[in-house]
């Protein structure tokens, strides 16, 4: 069963590592480092991102902590205020390799343990990730309201003591889901390992649908064979005209065709791609 959730991404630190740099608007792969993390919670019935308001790649609703720039737990409390769902997904916006996957498997373990208060992901040093994680709202919100009557304030509060109170799930994910960008040196190493070659395709299609605006599945694979029997069998150009003219068939299918109506059209134009190469080899 999908468990419904609430997201709560914070955005507002103050990136002194970067110099004091807008890090939720870094790019990393053409997108912002926000718009990653928004890319990896599509289905949460409501986004809060406790931060300064910028464009998104989808609506979220805004609000701050007080004071701004009050570390994670202050900005932390400002979100969950937004929230009404009974688990809530706590992100931090500088995470560029968490997925949906990713996500899915927090809420899967914390569903999957009904004494868990919160499931966590460990990094590969086995660290807690409390900035990656799926809380059950109830104890989320008693926790951060034992710490103001203890503290007065939330303001500098580290995360070590919200969560230390929680009865813990934990997660262990792969290397990249909990990579996290706190100098330049990490914008550097994530920008050079979504142009490795086994990646770089899948980074380039995401990145153009989400400038686009379009939710799709893209089986990559039929566009390169289309492109290629293009190249071949018509002319090297008539490659990105012909997976043009593919998209803009599909398109005219109508918004309920879906990716049927891609495949279908490319099956077509592949098929006559191949046509014009077998009168050339009949010719020759």
């Amino acid at each position: 069963m999908t468990t419904a959730y609430d997201a709560v991404v914070l955005a507002g630190g103050a990136a002194r590592r970067l110099g004091g740099s807008d890090k939720p608007g870094v790019r990393v792969g053409g997108r912002t480092l926000l718009d990653r993390v928004l890319a990896a919670c599509p289905d949460a019935g409501r986004t809060v991102v406790v931060g300064d308001r910028r464009p998104t790649v989808r609506p979220v609703r805004w609000t701050r902590e007080e004071p701004p720039c009050g570390g994670p737990v202050a900005a932390l409390d400002a979100g969950v205020r937004e929230t009404e769902a009974a688990v809530l997904l706590v992100l931090s916006a500088d995470l560029p390799f968490l997925d949906a996957a990713a996500v899915r498997g927090l809420l899967d373990a914390l569903s999957a343990d009904p004494e868990a208060e919160a499931a966590l992901l460990t990094d590969a040093d086995g660290r807690d990730q409390p900035l990656v994680a799926a809380y059950r709202a109830e104890p989320l919100r008693r926790e951060l309201a034992r710490l103001a009557h203890e503290h007065r304030v939330l303001a500098g509060l580290p995360l070590r003591g919200l969560t230390r109170a929680l009865r813990l799930a934990r997660l262990a994910a792969g290397p990249l889901a909990s990579f996290d960008c706190d100098t330049w040196e990490d914008i550097a190493t994530a920008r050079s390992r979504i142009r490795e070659h086994g990646t770089v395709l899948d980074e380039w299609i995401t990145a153009v649908k989400d400038e686009l605006g379009i939710e799709l599945d893209v089986d990559t694979g039929v566009l390169l064979d289309l492109a290629r029997d293009a190249a071949h069998g018509v002319a090297r150009p008539a490659a990105p005209l012909t997976t043009f003219l593919v998209g803009y068939a599909a398109a005219l299918a109508g918004p309920g065709a879906g990716p049927e109506a891609v495949a279908e059209a490319a099956r077509k134009a592949a098929a006559l791609a191949q046509r014009w190469a077998a009168e050339q080899d009949e010719a020759g």
